[in-house]
């Protein structure tokens, strides 16, 4: 057995199912050692599809997903898509191939420090050295990558260590089972829910630790219990489901939106699994008067906007249901119940409308209506996001997968691919702008190839349409923002998948239902109206204004009653 057969055997005690990549001279040990594995490899055609694969794959199973590829541009092509897995709580394990050892100390082709590059956006990385650390280093990575809090992971494996002769006491360690979380304190249960109890208007903000945690159904129970309202960041969607009459959906946007006009006048915010790369508590909590219950595995960042009154630092189902018991359940909602109602009524108004292009709003109606509770949609980076995260209800977690922390183009086309392999009989769908969708086109190939029947929707504009929203609230008018498409439709045949070009509002369902009928990849060209950028922008201002004069009426009320 040499070292490379060794890395194979690691990996397959490690449970690991699949491997996105392409293959390198440096790894030509690797590859010929993975034919006699039960190991699926996804041959890729570009190293950043791999590591998206490999994020999407590690965020829906909680387990890392390993990508690879060769040395020098092969190993720099992995970095947008490990950096964004890291970023985003995503455990990944990176694999390069490297030169060989007797050639690293001098001017020598495509050889780096690969170590080096990736040191700043994982959270441990080495370079392998020697045969008898070879089973412990592959342990290490997946222990580190999917602790808590997750992320990437990288070995670098130099080719003549690769092929070097294996000791036989060599042998995989075997993944020991994960260890209980350890358990809040009960002093800090008790402070946290005098903080609550005192409070006049408390509320929640839950994040994407809900989900790693398998925390939803305790957070269900919280919320029901102490009648208490929930907002969601773009990545804790589906933690409560939208039809909860405490949701109040998603909170993400820059902008004021109308889920703000609770943190407004909530005197206690309880965040509950939130990083703070979700959404920086200065755009909730600007005048850093909102006192914080932070409630997580791992203890909170520092920042001036971000006060913890209080830390619960444990397993967050059992500090959920031991806090529920201490709280006195709330009945003063009224003002979180007419919230919820705009927000409900927004998201419901365009259901209808008949417009060409099509507003973001109807596109949104429309892919709820054709996807099941438990179906997956990945959201690309860019002004779609947006409406992705504010207009698409999800009633359980992880269907909805937005890269929030890195929140790089490019990740939607491999990523559903990830998505369909985890769960084949769900419906998964990408939605990406044109920029995005061009990021990774080459995707589709290996789609096809793979038979991995995804539905990739594009919202055709013809600009960096995010950017170009940014500019025009800034400056009023754009900047260098536009381009040229190709012929979807022709570009996805020449792949060997199905495309379908959708004429008119009245078509988009249909041709939702059919790309998902055909079990097999299918991309559908929809026009977008992005004039209602703007049009939100506008309305937000307006809505925001409107908020602040009530809430400078209602204060004005409480002073002339204090002194009567």
């Amino acid at each position: 057995m040499n070292c490379a057969q060794l890395m194979i055997k690691c990996l397959e005690a490690e449970k690991v199912q699949f491997i996105f990549g392409i293959p390198g001279e440096e790894n030509l040990d690797v590859m010929d050692a993975m034919l006699d594995s039960n190991l699926r490899f996804v041959l890729v055609r570009h190293e950043q599809g791999a590591a998206f694969m490999a994020d999407v794959y590690g965020r829906l199973t909680g387990r890392a997903g390993v990508c690879l590829s060769t040395l020098g541009p092969g190993a720099t092509n992995l970095v947008t898509g490990v950096a964004d897995a890291n970023m985003d709580r995503a455990p990944v394990v990176a694999l390069t191939g490297q030169a060989s050892l007797d050639r690293m100390h001098k001017e020598s082709h495509q050889y780096m420090d690969v170590v080096g590059m990736f040191h700043p956006i994982t959270k441990w990385n080495t370079m392998l050295r020697h045969p008898a650390a070879i089973a412990e280093s592959v342990r290490k990575a997946f222990k580190f990558s999917e602790e808590e809090s997750p992320g990437a992971t990288h070995l670098d494996f130099p080719e003549d260590l690769a092929h070097t002769a294996a000791p036989m006491t060599e042998v995989p360690l075997v993944p020991e089972k994960p260890p209980e979380p350890p358990k809040a304190t009960d002093a800090s249960i008790k402070a946290a829910a005098a903080l609550i109890n005192g409070a006049k208007n408390p509320m929640i903000l839950a994040g994407n630790g809900v989900i790693r945690g398998h925390a939803s159904d305790a957070l269900r129970a919280f919320v029901k219990h102490t009648n208490l309202h929930v907002a969601e960041t773009f990545m804790g969607k589906g933690c409560v489901p939208y039809k909860d009459k405490h949701s109040l959906l998603t909170i993400g946007l820059q902008a004021h939106d109308f889920v703000s006009s609770a943190f407004d006048v909530a005197d206690v915010v309880i965040t509950v699994g939130v990083d703070m790369v979700e959404y920086h508590p200065y755009l909730w909590n600007p005048t850093r008067k909102t006192k914080v219950v932070h409630i997580a595995r791992t203890a909170s960042e520092v920042d001036k906007h971000y006060p913890v009154k209080q830390e619960v630092i444990g397993d967050i189902s059992s500090s959920l249901e031991r806090l529920a018991e201490m709280l006195t359940p709330r009945d003063d909602v009224a003002r979180m119940d007419a919230i919820r109602e705009n927000i409900l009524t927004e998201i419901s108004r365009h259901e209808d409308d008949s417009g060409f292009p099509i507003k973001p709003q109807k596109i949104l109606s429309d892919v709820r209506k054709v996807l099941g509770p438990s179906d997956i949609l990945i959201s690309d980076v860019g002004a779609h996001k947006m409406w992705i995260a504010r207009q698409y209800p999800c009633l359980e977690p992880n269907t909805n997968i937005i890269s929030n922390g890195f929140a790089s183009m490019g990740i939607a086309v491999p990523g559903v691919m990830a998505a369909k392999l985890v769960y084949p009989d769900r419906k998964c769908l990408a939605i990406s702008g044109d920029a995005g969708f061009m990021m990774n086109v080459q995707e589709i190939e290996t789609a096809v190839r793979e038979n991995i029947p995804i539905v990739v929707m594009i919202w055709r504009d013809g600009e960096y349409g995010l950017i170009k929203w940014k500019q025009m609230n800034k400056y009023g008018r754009p900047s260098h923002v536009t381009f040229t498409n190709p012929n979807f439709v022709k570009l996805a045949e020449a792949f060997g998948a199905v495309g379908i070009g959708v004429e008119s509002a009245k078509d988009l369902k249909p041709a939702l239902e059919k790309a998902f009928s055909l079990n097999k990849p299918v991309v559908i060209d929809c026009p977008v109206d992005y004039s209602e950028n703007i049009k939100l922008t506008a309305e937000l201002r307006e809505y925001t204004e409107q908020a602040k004069n009530t809430m400078m009426i209602s204060r004005h009320a409480t002073e002339l009653r204090k002194k009567q």
